[in-house]
């Protein structure tokens, strides 16, 4: 597959979770970027194919390339056990369909220092290039892992020591009473499902995220992602002060 734009391609060689088999740069181009991609690249053994516009655009998908491109694999995805570290705090995301919004989630959560995210296992190669660029290249940085079995995914983050909470108003706290210090994984759904049954069934706490007016609907996941993981990183960043 290609990917497009000097953020996909700099994350898709950093994250080292694809083969990188060419990268394709328009000779005519000049910039921070391109040096600092041409010189990552000769430091992995990564062959550039310096061409012309008109030829990058032949290639690419799109117009935002910014004259580069790169030809790679389809992603691979970590093991659960990768997802963890000694404070761990996990994102278990359900539910969310849209690749835009699935990289935006990425993109969120890897900027909040996010140590791993847990999704259903499917099949995304069609979508990657779209995640990848609306994530900003935070879709090859973050530890994922696929799962077909999110019971023992739960099983196994309790077992690491987190508190599972499950982004619900039913029988919750507000999540600015939650302790986000502690190991975490924290599962929100998208706004037409939510959270499966086994996932709720598994739950140690429902949260719920206060309006500032009466308001009877739920936000969107991404928003949902951007609010709580930023209230996990304010807690954890006023420990370090």
């Amino acid at each position: 597959m290609i990917i497009e734009g000097a953020l996909s391609v700099k994350a898709a060689i950093k994250g080292k979770n694809r083969n990188i088999f060419e990268i394709y740069i328009d000779k005519s181009k000049k910039s921070k970027d391109i040096n600092y991609i041409k010189n990552l690249a000769f430091q992995d053994g990564i062959k550039i194919n310096f061409i012309n516009k008109n030829e990058i655009d032949k290639l690419a998908s799109g117009k935002s390339h910014g004259g580069i491109l790169a030809k790679v694999s389809n992603r691979m995805y970590q093991d659960i056990s990768d997802c963890f570290n000694e404070n761990s705090f996990v994102a278990l995301i359900e539910g969310v369909e849209d690749p835009f919004n699935l990289g935006y989630i990425y993109r969120t959560l890897y900027s909040a220092g996010c140590s791993g995210v847990i999704v259903n296992k499917r099949d995304y190669k069609d979508f990657e290039n779209v995640i990848l660029k609306s994530s900003a290249g935070a879709f090859d940085l973050i530890n994922i892992y696929q799962s077909d079995n999110l019971q023992n995914s739960i099983e196994f983050a309790k077992n690491k020591g987190c508190v599972v909470y499950t982004a619900m108003r039913k029988d919750a706290i507000s999540y600015f009473e939650c302790d986000f210090k502690i190991p975490v994984l924290i599962a929100i759904g998208g706004e037409m499902r939510g959270l499966s049954k086994v996932v709720l069934e598994n739950s140690d706490k429902n949260i719920y995220i206060p309006y500032g007016n009466e308001f009877k609907n739920a936000l969107n996941a991404s928003s949902a992602v951007a609010a709580i993981s930023y209230e996990v990183l304010r807690q954890r960043l006023s420990i370090m002060l």
